[in-house]
């Protein structure tokens, strides 16, 4: 079985992802306190609670597989596009020396859609020929998760896969991608929105959303999203993307009707847009509420990453290197 270990898990959506697909978690890295709460509840392989500047190769075991969702806010609109200048932008060649240590035969990582492109393509340069001198060859693209899966979320990711050969990565970029999916194909608006929530997902004492937004809703079987001083509903009949800002308000809230009135979702309905299974995976009880957003909204479409961990371990058993 392939040995995967992970670095800057959060609560371990990509972890999750590649069990699913069949590998064995060996262990992982999270520095986020209260992420970790989260993660320890739900697995139960090592996890490294720690900066992984303080992290050495020879106190991990050898792994085939290395994964990365590496922070995406030095790259993403919400952190302002900072990339390397941002010292968390530079937290990707932190893992440089276990790949160097270990010599995985694939490479895993997840982004913000942007990372290509961010800094005239000088970021993605800097990554992609720490990686090619390294002898990694690179296969990398933008999925939406409404798009490749049954997830109703409009979620552009990038996604990078490296093989150690010319002919892995080939095959991979041939047949390796999750395949487009139907729109009846995905999950219904029921079967992630519960009837009703919690008093405190509602905005009866919340005039400036309330007032505004309630003028624009008249649909209880769709998603809407707050854009700063009015609301729209969403035209594909998907989820916005759900952000770590979520438990705060603010920009880009997703937002449901229902008999009582307007609220945002909840944390166990963001986890079903994410691909979490909310009866088998849970939060702590000492978790705030705000922190739930921030950990769903930093994690991945588990279905998105398992789809392509399942495609890697079947060109890796399909040519040898």
């Amino acid at each position: 079985m392939l040995k995967v270990g992970s670095f800057f898990a959060g609560i371990g959506g990509i972890c999750l992802a590649f069990k699913n697909a069949g590998y064995e978690l060996a262990w992982s890295n999270e520095i986020d306190k209260a992420a970790c709460k989260t993660y320890r509840k739900n697995f139960h392989h090592q996890l490294i609670e720690d900066d992984i500047c303080n992290l050495k190769p020879e106190n991990l075991s050898k792994v085939d597989v290395i994964t990365g969702g590496f922070p995406c806010q030095a790259f993403s609109i919400a952190g302002y596009r900072k990339g390397f200048e941002d010292p968390r932008g530079k937290l990707f060649f932190q893992m440089l020396k276990f790949i160097d240590e270990f010599q995985p035969k694939v490479l895993f990582f997840e982004n913000v859609r942007y990372l290509k492109t961010h800094n005239n393509g000088n970021t993605y340069s800097a990554i992609k020929n720490a990686l090619e001198s390294r002898e990694y060859r690179i296969a990398d693209k933008v999925l939406d998760t409404c798009e490749c899966s049954i997830l109703p979320q409009h979620r552009q990711r990038f996604y990078m896969v490296c093989f150690r050969s010319e002919k892995q990565k080939d095959l991979f970029e041939k047949e390796g991608w999750p395949q487009p999916v139907n729109a009846n194909q995905r999950l219904t608006f029921d079967e992630i929105v519960d009837k009703s929530a919690d008093s405190i997902h509602y905005f009866e004492n919340y005039p400036h959303y309330y007032f505004t937004a309630l003028k624009a809703v008249d649909d209880k079987k769709a998603f809407y999203q707050w854009r700063r001083v009015y609301c729209r509903k969403n035209k594909r009949g998907v989820c916005p993307t759900l952000t770590a800002n979520m438990g705060g308000g603010g920009h880009n809230v997703p937002l449901v009707v229902d008999e009582r009135g307007l609220r945002r979702l909840t944390p166990e309905e963001c986890l079903r847009l994410q691909g979490f299974d909310d009866k088998t995976f849970s939060f702590p009880d000492d978790i705030s509420m705000g922190n739930k957003y921030k950990q769903v909204g930093n994690s991945v479409s588990v279905p998105v990453v398992q789809a392509i961990a399942e495609n890697i371990r079947n060109i890796l058993d399909k040519v040898k290197c």
